[in-house]
């Protein structure tokens, strides 16, 4: 059976809670230690950087992407294989498409747009790969609440809250990774 890969979409920056980077750090080698490919951003600056440098450590394979202009700015590291798009919209796609689940850690603007991407891709039923929401320090709770406000406002079915998974810790959101990527297994078999 091919080796999964676990996309991880995070923040370029290690932003204001020292448990961001930890719990990034946590995720990064919890992936290589269950023999999972890491997709990332390729970068080495802010959590991004922290997955993968735990990844790598634990013996774990990345594969990276980033776009050309990004190459400078983001310092792309040595990931073990790398990919170099043309633009962010590229970029996204090769690391979904080359990915089994997706797993959001705290960030900013980017990762509020993979993450609503891939949201509406899974509610238009154009995938079922799990969705695991990092809500590392509450940093998600926001987010979540405005899920459940666009669900009360009738627009979008209540189904939509199930298509992401709320994990407050990198181990939950391990646990939540192997739970959702067996129950995938078994349902292909």
């Amino acid at each position: 059976m091919p080796r999964k890969s676990i996309c991880i979409y995070c923040g370029a920056r290690d932003g204001a809670d020292p448990r961001f980077a930890s719990e990034a750090a946590a995720l990064g080698r919890g992936v290589a230690e269950a023999g999972w490919r890491l997709v990332y951003g390729a970068g080495d600056v802010g959590l991004m950087g922290r997955v993968a440098q735990a990844a790598e450590a634990a013996g774990g394979a990345t594969l990276g992407v980033i776009p050309r202009h990004l190459v400078e700015v983001e310092a792309m590291r040595g990931a073990e294989r790398h990919v170099i798009t043309e633009t962010m919209h590229e970029r996204k796609k090769v690391m979904f498409m080359n990915a089994d689940a997706v797993a959001v850690l705290p960030g900013g603007a980017g990762s509020l747009d993979e993450f609503f991407e891939v949201l509406t891709w899974a509610q238009l039923g154009l995938h079922g790969k799990p969705i695991v929401l990092v809500n590392v320090a509450s940093y998600w709770d926001p987010l979540l609440g405005l899920l459940d406000h666009v669900v009360a406002q009738g627009f979008a079915a209540p189904s939509l809250r199930g298509l992401v998974t709320p994990a407050d810790s990198a181990e939950a959101a391990l646990a939540a990774l192997r739970a959702a990527l067996s129950r995938r297994s078994a349902a292909t078999e």
